[in-house]
């Protein structure tokens, strides 16, 4: 029995990871994402080529294909938050190994030749189900990162890295090779999808996220709409 709820997790989160959702806002927008900029179907390329609102809300979809699989593993096994260490590690095994399926998904997606993105979103919804106040504060100051330096790159490596090093210090997983072997996984895999960024930055031609130029974008239209509205309300009067 535990074998099959095992099987299915694992199928059912890769098929729910290898949902391309910047692909599919791309063809609501009549665009296909894959021939623009990086050719990266995720967050960061949407955001340098479709702007920053499209490009957060890929962001946000792809967590949730790292989030619900991640919960379901979690539940299925009985696990109840807070209660980890009294209820063993099954139900984070479990939570990992649907997150890492999720994550497989993500990057070698069965729907689209097996050719997705770098799994990072995928990633942050897996932690932000293990460790909901750890993956707000590193999330949190990687944004400004983010915002100061504009390489999408650093910060997938950044914010993996340290959430990965986080949970693995975490008491209750220490002495858990099962836990230990999963995050790994989860480390190895991300860096592993980067390893083309990881040659650029050495070579000094990594892409840029453009933050910073879509947020000036953003605050141009603002701008553009108050005045449109305060010329319309003078002529008005």
């Amino acid at each position: 029995m535990v074998v099959l709820k095992y099987v299915l997790l694992i199928v059912g989160s890769y098929f729910i990871g290898s949902i391309n959702f910047a692909r599919l806002l791309g063809r609501l927008k009549k665009v296909d994402i894959t021939k623009q900029g990086s050719g990266n179907p995720g967050t960061m390329n949407m955001i340098r080529n479709q702007g920053l609102g499209l490009g957060i809300l890929t962001l946000l979809l792809d967590m949730l294909k790292g989030a619900i699989p991640a919960t379901c593993g979690f539940y299925l096994f009985g696990g109840i938050p807070g209660a980890t260490e009294a209820y063993g590690a099954q139900s984070m095994i479990a939570l990992y190994t649907a997150g890492i399926a999720a994550i497989i998904g993500h990057i070698w997606p069965i729907y689209y030749k097996f050719k997705g993105g770098k799994g990072v979103a995928c990633v942050l919804g897996v932690f932000a189900v293990a460790n909901p106040l750890a993956f707000v504060i590193v999330f949190v100051l990687d944004i400004i990162y983010l915002l100061f330096f504009d390489y999408g790159s650093v910060f997938s490596f950044i914010i993996v890295t340290a959430l990965t090093v986080i949970e693995a210090m975490r008491p209750e997983y220490r002495g858990n090779l099962a836990l230990s072997l999963l995050l790994f996984a989860i480390f190895f895999l991300i860096w592993f999808a980067h390893r083309q960024n990881i040659f650029r930055l050495l070579l000094g031609r990594e892409n840029k996220a453009n933050v910073k130029a879509s947020l000036k974008k953003i605050k141009k239209k603002i701008e553009q709409k108050r005045e449109l509205k305060r010329k319309n309300s003078n002529e008005m009067g």
